[in-house]
């Protein structure tokens, strides 16, 4: 695993975010950002470069497309909705090289990765942790846990894709926007 955490080929930074996050239910907005970038050190200056970014909304309803389980909007489903959306991504990618996963969320880190048993979301985390190990026998995956809100560049450009996507805005473009701005 130490040769993952030093040199992995493809690092996906994943972030959740969700309106209030109070008395959350079905229909409360909730949205995942993801940013992959090929040769990060993990230092959260910005090294190395973007190759693609992503958002997408919690998916509630059963019937709908791209739904995966969740049942109501929460930044832990969002979360947890970031960490399929990564995953997805390294199975159509195709390759085998090694992957990381940042997160901020230790909770979804750890259910992806079959750390922890699910409590709740239970549905939804077991459609990722099914991800995890089919992405996993391809090739070298792992994730690690980054602080929040700490200025690391792709951990908030990943949070903001997240916000912006929630409230129905176009994220800012990546030559305009700075760590920390929403």
């Amino acid at each position: 695993m130490s040769r993952l955490d030093q040199n992995p080929h493809w690092t996906v930074y994943v972030d959740g975010s969700c309106m209030g996050n109070q008395n959350v239910d079905a229909s409360t907005p909730a949205s995942w950002g993801m940013v992959v970038v090929v040769g990060d050190s993990g230092l959260g200056k910005g090294s190395g470069e973007l190759h693609h970014e992503a958002a997408g909304p919690v998916v509630t309803e059963r019937q709908a497309e791209g739904f995966i389980g969740a049942e109501v909007g929460s930044n832990n489903t969002a979360e947890l909705s970031g960490f399929a959306a990564a995953l997805r991504w390294l199975l159509v990618e195709g390759g085998d090289e090694p992957a990381m996963i940042r997160a901020d969320s230790t909770y979804a880190g750890n259910l992806a990765a079959g750390v922890w048993k699910a409590k709740a979301n239970r549905e939804l985390v077991a459609h990722v942790q099914a991800l995890w190990d089919e992405v996993q026998a391809l090739r070298p995956l792992a994730w690690s846990h980054v602080k929040a809100h700490r200025g690391h560049r792709w951990n908030e450009r990943a949070d903001h894709l997240a916000a912006r996507h929630m409230m129905g805005e176009p994220p800012e473009p990546l030559t305009f926007w700075k760590p920390g701005q929403r």
